[in-house]
């Protein structure tokens, strides 16, 4: 049975799906949602488990394993910087990593995936992200700061225990469950504003990203997580190639024809200029693993879900 934290999550439902599809039984913590996604429903109770937990708990999180044979862990539950500010976000997130380490050595479990981002390649030059590159001390942002922080002490701390480590350095996903908006890139906004007649702004044609859709995500970790054999500590999860504003665009008047989007030529005079991807062949080669949304199929898979009713 494998153990994903925030597993009633954006991502985390999503890679609870693909391990279902893969055959795999799964327990899932929730601290806060307790509505089961419906691409679940059906396996609730079965196959699929829900504790409500909260991981920074230490004990709590080691009694789960005296009602739940645990044989891996996918570990994406976090805190975001709110309203207590980044040492809160810290102290939490450092907690709650901590605490499923803890649980892995006492449980013995072989391997732990842990969640990272593209993020913390920050300051990397070029233009296609390798996992080998040196990663810059400083970072714009807290997030890829507090991810690379984590990468470190997870490795260093299953090397000393006895268990495997596996960071996902994550690509920017968009999808169903996910948010309408993201400050990091604006395929989500563009696709809602479809949806609800909205204007979304002008965007820049030529301003885009490795953006992989949230149930390649799932599948991709997935598939890390139950693969026999990984050759690395570190993958990255993501399409592999950047997809602009105006290819998200086209997509999108393919689907709701009636859309408004405007886009400016160019990029953003006040973005980070040329676009930049993921390698992926560290996944590809280990686990077979291939996008199966392009982007023009995400669109029309993420526009259906809304139409049905789903949240928005």
């Amino acid at each position: 049975m494998i153990l994903i934290t925030g597993g009633l999550g954006f991502i985390g439902s999503h890679v609870a799906r693909a391990l279902l599809d893969l055959g795999e039984t799964c327990v899932v913590t929730r601290r806060r949602t307790a509505r089961v996604p419906e691409f679940l429903a059906d396996e609730a109770g079965g196959r699929l488990l829900v504790e409500p937990v909260d991981v920074t708990d230490q004990d709590a999180l080691l009694a789960l394993g005296k009602r739940h044979t645990v044989s891996g862990i996918v570990h994406l539950a976090g805190a975001g910087i709110g309203a207590g500010g980044t040492l809160d976000a810290l102290t939490e997130n450092t907690r709650g990593l901590l605490s499923v380490l803890r649980a892995a050595e006492v449980w013995e479990v072989p391997r732990v995936g842990i969640a990272s981002t593209i993020g913390v390649y920050g300051g990397v030059p070029g233009d296609r992200l390798r996992e080998d590159a040196p990663l810059p001390t400083a970072s714009p942002h807290m997030i890829p700061a507090a991810k690379k922080a984590m990468e470190i002490l997870a490795l260093r701390a299953a090397a000393d225990a006895g268990f495997a480590v596996v960071n996902f350095r994550i690509a920017a996903i968009w999808g169903p469950l996910g948010r309408a908006a993201s400050p990091f890139f604006a395929t989500p906004r563009l696709v809602h504003a479809a949806v609800n007649g909205e204007d979304p702004g002008t965007l820049h044609a030529e301003d885009g990203i490795d953006m992989c859709y949230v149930k390649d995500c799932g599948r991709a970790i997935a598939l890390l997580q139950t693969a026999g054999t990984l050759r690395h500590d570190t993958y990255n999860v993501g399409n592999g190639y950047a997809t602009t504003n105006a290819e998200v665009a086209a997509a999108i008047r393919a689907v709701v024809p009636e859309a408004r989007v405007d886009l400016s030529t160019g990029h953003d005079p006040a973005g980070p200029g040329a676009t930049v991807c993921l390698d992926t062949e560290r996944i590809r080669e280990d686990t077979g693993y291939r996008p199966r949304y392009d982007v023009e199929r995400a669109v029309a898979d993420y526009v259906a879900w809304l139409r049905a009713g789903n949240e928005r």
